[in-house]
């Protein structure tokens, strides 16, 4: 998902149209998550970027997403752009030392 959100609207308050952003984010990612995993991968993961716009998004991780978008509407900004690209991954083992 690489997509611009506007945080004003004409007929919808602020608050709620925050609510309905965090949804469609949050329904992407359950979707994303329900896909298959690719042979010899255990899960997806998800590399995020955030800001004013494309131009200065900066890294996140997606435990910040909420947060991020709190900010946006507290400082008022007109919109926001974020980028969520799923990514599927292996989980690192353990060290040996763990076992024990």
């Amino acid at each position: 998902m690489k997509k611009t959100f506007a945080l004003t609207h004409p007929k919808l308050q602020p608050a709620r149209l925050v609510d309905a952003i965090k949804h469609e984010i949050r329904k992407y990612l359950a979707r994303e998550r329900r896909k298959a995993v690719p042979a010899g991968k255990d899960y997806w993961t998800f590399d995020c970027r955030f800001g004013a716009s494309e131009a200065e998004a900066k890294p996140m991780f997606t435990s910040e997403i909420n947060q991020h978008i709190d900010a946006a509407a507290a400082q008022q900004w007109p919109q926001f752009y974020i980028e969520i690209l799923a990514r599927a991954c292996n989980h690192k083992p353990r060290p040996d030392s763990d076992l024990e």
